[in-house]
């Protein structure tokens, strides 16, 4: 076992210390709060249990991005990710969708993916918006390199945000062209795309973190459940 421990310890990245995120809310136009909130490694495996149901919905790529995160947070749980984070995504404390990423560098972010369960709020947009707020205004990161697996995406990141192209720098999650956040848009688009309140009640903090499994997955366009 001892010699185990020693090749285990030789095989895990050496982390870099990061500000926490501090948890915020949103007030939905339904009067309902969506809150955002740092998870630690501990929650992952409860988390899986969310997005494996995704795996394999094809509409809107959904089994694409569900499957590299759900990859991307083995990753992390098993300390094979270098500076990995996820934000968790509540309503009425059932898990809605997150949001995760790492560092790259001391000034550079790698966005991984954006993942909304429940439908028709722009709980994606909004929760992408807090993963750019971490890196920008919490990581005091210089840019956020992005790139997006679906058409909806494309439109709400590189569209709506005017992300700058930078094909000729490879993002960690392959062939898709490489986007980039910059310290100038984010501060163009900040006030417009990015809300919520700080701190977070004690009472609805606690009610976000029973992080229910959802029960919104029939809204998913081709989701079909499991005999």
């Amino acid at each position: 076992m001892a010699v185990l421990d020693k090749m285990e310890a030789q095989l895990r990245p050496v982390e870099t210390p990061m500000v926490p995120y501090p948890a915020k809310y949103i007030t939905q136009a339904s009067g309902e709060k969506l809150v955002v909130h740092q998870l630690s490694r501990d929650d992952v495996p409860h988390l899986l249990k969310a997005i494996q149901p995704l795996t394999t919905v094809e509409k809107d790529f959904y089994d694409v991005v569900a499957c590299r995160v759900v990859s991307e947070l083995v990753g992390w749980l098993r300390y094979r990710v270098k500076d990995e984070y996820c934000l968790l995504g509540t309503v009425n404390g059932e898990i809605v969708g997150m949001v995760n990423g790492r560092m790259l560098t001391e000034k550079i972010g790698m966005s991984y993916h954006t993942l909304a369960i429940r439908q028709g709020l722009r709980l994606g947009a909004q929760l992408f918006a807090a993963k750019m707020e971490y890196h920008m205004d919490f990581l005091k990161q210089d840019e956020v390199w992005v790139v997006a697996e679906s058409p909806n995406g494309f439109k709400r990141w590189m569209i709506e945000y005017e992300l700058e192209p930078r094909f000729e720098q490879w993002h960690e999650l392959g062939g898709v062209p490489t986007y980039v956040l910059t310290r100038k848009l984010w501060e163009k688009h900040k006030a417009a795309k990015c809300g919520g309140r700080r701190p977070v009640p004690e009472e609805l903090m606690a009610v976000a973190k029973q992080m229910i499994l959802p029960s919104t997955y029939g809204q998913i366009p081709g989701y079909r459940r499991e005999a």
